[in-house]
């Protein structure tokens, strides 16, 4: 199974999933938040320059809306909500528990 299929059917099958790069502290931040309120996020690390830019075009494919992918990304729900800035956003504003217990990730 390629890389693209396993991330797609992870993105699609779990409720909570984080793809960034091996060893990226932005990566570990978003992880400690959902942890810190309670969520459990699957996670995909990007190994390698050649993994990361076939990743890149097939995850901005899937919700990228043409706009050029960058890690770490996080979806809830099959949805992508972006990166640690978009993540800190929603979660100040109180919409990341709400966007979680829609999608039964709280």
């Amino acid at each position: 199974m390629s890389t693209t299929c396993t991330v797609k059917s992870m993105v699609s099958e779990n409720t909570v999933v984080l793809v960034g790069r091996r060893g990226c502290y932005m990566c570990y931040v978003m992880k400690r938040l959902l942890v810190g309120i309670g969520v459990d996020p699957v996670v995909y690390e990007v190994d390698g320059e050649e993994g990361e830019a076939v990743l890149t075009d097939e995850l901005a494919a899937m919700g990228g809306g043409g706009l050029p992918m960058q890690f770490p990304v996080v979806y809830v729900g099959g949805r992508m909500v972006g990166g640690l800035e978009k993540l800190m956003g929603v979660h100040i504003s109180g919409e990341l528990e709400g966007m979680l217990k829609d999608v039964g990730g709280l």
